[in-house]
């Protein structure tokens, strides 16, 4: 199976998400991770959809399948272009001043902050590539992980 990311822009109207994501489900493909938000223009919505295909040709007919919904305006298909492309990560770890030095020390590599600590857990923001994200949370897991929550990834040519 491959990994395909789509940015499609949309009309922002009622609706359209819930069409956009039948016409996955409806040929048994799982979404694995979807973003939604308006453009600078808020009558547009931009989703950037994430999903594995096992073959080529079932992706160009739903990408074909895309273009003919009304409120969609562009299919783009990154997965073979060059493009920039983000995740935003909060986490919350156990947290001790004992350890502050070593978890700093961590978030450097990783380009993470402390957003908020308490006495006994931190909340840590991290933005970066999918995989940056997985081997932080691998690393982090050592201090003990309670939360966590992930936007969809994020692309741009």
């Amino acid at each position: 199976m491959t990994r395909h990311t789509l940015s499609v822009l949309v009309e922002n109207k009622f609706g359209v998400l819930a069409r956009i994501a039948s016409l996955f489900s409806a040929r048994g493909y799982n979404i694995s991770s979807l973003a939604v938000s308006e453009t600078m223009d808020q009558a547009i919505s931009c989703m950037t959809i994430v999903v594995e295909v096992s073959e080529e040709k079932i992706l160009e007919q739903i990408k074909k399948q895309l273009n003919k919904l009304i409120d969609v305006i562009t299919v783009t298909d990154f997965t073979k272009k060059e493009h920039v492309n983000r995740e935003l990560l909060l986490v919350k770890i156990n947290y001790s001043t004992k350890e502050k030095a070593r978890i700093e020390a961590l978030l450097d590599k990783y380009q993470g902050k402390i957003i908020q600590h308490k006495s006994e857990s931190a909340i840590i923001e991290v933005i970066g590539e999918q995989q940056q994200i997985k081997q932080l949370l691998e690393a982090l897991d050592q201090f003990g992980i309670k939360e966590l929550v992930r936007t969809g990834k994020i692309a741009m040519a």
